[in-house]
């Protein structure tokens, strides 16, 4: 009625003339803009500031004096809520604190942020049951509405109330009849509880639901599942899943995931095979498996899986030359890596890459045709035939810029063992500019920096190791690193760098197979710079040649040597790994190699090779690896 009595004898405000109603009515509008002008004005703005300041400085009587005078008026209630309450909280003044969020609730009744306030506030006055309940009024509002349903969450989340968001959802997906509903919440709650299995169920709801979310799941999922016990769980449940329902696509995918987390090459095979004919894959997993297990060094599962490929899927356009190159080159690493090198069994590996070149045409098989090459330079001293087979690789793949850089490199190495170290240099020089800040590139340029070492050149090999430094591949950035703080190390201790550059000279014999020449002037490096900083260096360069030479018990004195003079230094942990192998792979002996595996854990827990130390112990232990 007074807004139409104010409407109908709208009047000046300076004039005088107004009835008891009129004046009632203005003062209440006069009232509601003076309430505006104090929210807004200079000094409540002051206020404001300088109560929160004196909050963030811990000083809670003083921002409390001031957040009680602006808490008197109710327009500030929303920009003051939050401090003033913890204000109160770390003064233990809850009775007040009750009565300020008591009144908001009641100005604001939909506010579940409140509501959630004022229920921990009883709590925190041990009003447990209160506090509950209001809990439970929040949810049964909350739980109708997806929108209400994530504010409330966020507010219990915000006390660490894990229990009380896990019901909240637990509600709302129950309320809308759906069981799947929430799961990225949900999970998210259970990982923060600690909760594995419940936190495992939800995420995989979430994947099977949509497999957009395949790689935040397994992100989570590597990150929460750690122990020993937590992975078979996940690997029971999911196996359970699978049994129950082979078509689910979360599960399968899941289960074999977890194989290759754990390098598991072998059930990695077997739950791929099974993905592979049930979603009708074409292959194309197996080939993944199978190469990643080369990649790994786990040759026998690398030959099994895709051998397997090579039977199932001979007109793969993509896969099957790949495959049957992988395959090959798994038994060559194989023989490469057995000691001494049976020449048959290399020319065997040879055979099998060049009928992959007649069946397939050379064009289709360049990379067959480059490995070739490498195992007549390498292996069967015959150069003249690996360059030929390299200048023929280049000529049938001459618009593949890529694949001809890697051919030059390959050159390079065949002209260093040929002696042609100016041909070597160049030709590693035309492969870096060719594939330019590429992998490739950094490749081709540690070649020219270990060429120029085995000259002698430090400099020189230096100016290109400080840029391979920062290399994007990690590998030849380790590689470059290495090289440098060796020759770094061992450059200082006489002006004219001769041990340093006889070390050098005799590495270079190493990569050239004359192993005999090598080993001779090893010992006469001993006997000529006693106690130099490269000794140790030498015992280790005489152990890989030993090992080559199918000499192991003369590597085992070596790396026995390293472990008695120089326990401290750099190499005494390579020593004492390879000095386990040795024993595991090479002298068969498996009850010393696994207790050298077990001390190499306990002597050298920051050893690069404890991972590798622990698995070949339990392996050699009877564990049942996961």
């Amino acid at each position: 009625m007074e807004k139409v009595v104010w409407k109908e004898k709208k009047k000046s405000l300076s004039s005088e003339k107004f009835t008891t109603m009129e004046k009632s009515c203005i003062r209440k509008i006069l009232y509601f803009i003076f309430l505006i002008t104090l929210v807004s004005s200079p000094t409540m703005a002051q206020d404001l500031q300088l109560a929160e300041e004196y909050f963030v400085q811990g000083k809670y009587e003083k921002a409390k004096d001031i957040y009680d005078k602006l808490a008197r008026n109710s327009s500030n209630w929303r920009s003051i809520h939050q401090s003033y309450l913890l204000t109160l909280v770390n003064l233990k003044d809850y009775k007040t604190a009750e009565e300020f969020v008591k009144k908001q609730v009641k100005n604001d009744p939909n506010n579940l942020p409140y509501k959630i306030d004022y229920g921990v506030i009883l709590e925190m006055q041990t009003k447990i049951k209160e506090a509950e309940k209001e809990f439970d009024n929040v949810i049964s509002l909350a739980k109708k509405d997806k929108e209400k349903t994530l504010v409330a969450h966020a507010s219990f989340e915000k006390y660490d109330k894990y229990e009380w968001s896990e019901k909240l959802f637990l509600e709302a997906r129950r309320h809308e009849g759906s069981s799947d509903k929430y799961s990225l919440q949900l999970g998210d709650i259970y990982a923060k509880m600690g909760k594995k299995m419940p936190m495992i169920e939800e995420f995989v709801k979430l994947y099977n639901k949509d497999e957009d979310n395949a790689e935040y799941v397994k992100g989570v999922l590597q990150d929460e599942i750690r122990t020993d016990e937590e992975i078979d769980k996940l690997e029971q449940y999911l196996l359970g899943i699978v049994q129950e329902n082979p078509n689910h696509t979360a599960g399968n995918e899941l289960l074999l995931w977890l194989y290759m987390q754990q390098k598991n090459f072998n059930k990695a095979f077997l739950q791929a095979k099974a993905i592979d004919k049930r979603f009708k894959k074409q292959g194309s997993q197996l080939f993944d498996i199978g190469r990643i297990a080369f990649e790994n060094r786990d040759y026998p599962a690398t030959e099994k899986i895709l051998g397997y490929f090579v039977e199932q899927y001979p007109n793969s356009e993509i896969y099957y030359i790949p495959a049957r190159r992988y395959l090959i080159r798994s038994k060559e690493e194989v023989i490469k890596n057995t000691y001494p090198i049976d020449k048959e069994k290399v020319k065997t590996i040879i055979k099998d890459y060049q009928d992959l070149v007649n069946s397939q045409g050379k064009s289709r098989a360049v990379e067959a045709i480059k490995d070739m090459a490498l195992l007549y330079a390498f292996y069967l001293d015959d150069k003249e035939k690996a360059l030929s087979l390299l200048n023929e690789a280049i000529e049938e793949a001459k618009y593949n810029v890529k694949f001809s850089a890697l051919c030059k490199i390959a050159l390079g190495d065949i002209y260093v063992l040929m002696g042609d170290y100016g041909e070597a240099s160049l030709l590693y020089y035309q492969a870096e500019k060719a594939q330019k800040d590429s992998p490739i590139a950094y490749e081709a340029k540690l070649k020219n920096a270990k060429l120029s070492y085995y000259k002698g050149d430090f400099e020189l090999a230096q100016t290109h190791l400080d840029i391979l430094k920062n290399a994007t591949s990690r590998e030849i950035s380790n590689d470059a690193i290495d090289l440098s703080v060796f020759i770094q190390d061992n450059t200082g201790m006489d002006s004219t760098e001769a041990a340093m550059k006889e070390y050098a000279r005799i590495d270079l014999l190493v990569f050239q197979n004359k192993t005999d020449e090598a080993l001779a002037d090893l010992d006469k490096m001993l006997k000529t710079y006693n106690g130099h900083s490269l000794t140790d260096n030498i015992y280790w360069a005489k152990a890989g040649i030993y090992i080559k030479m199918g000499k192991s018990e003369k590597a085992v004195e070596m790396y026995e040597l390293i472990l008695k003079d120089y326990k401290f230094d750099i190499l005494s942990d390579d020593a004492h790994f390879n000095l386990a192998k040795t024993y595991e792979e090479r002298l068969n002996n498996k009850e010393k190699a696994m207790n050298l595996y077990q001390e190499h854990l306990t002597q050298y827990p920051g050893s690069v090779y404890v991972a590798e130390a622990r698995k070949r112990f339990r392996l050699l232990r009877g564990d049942k690896l996961k």
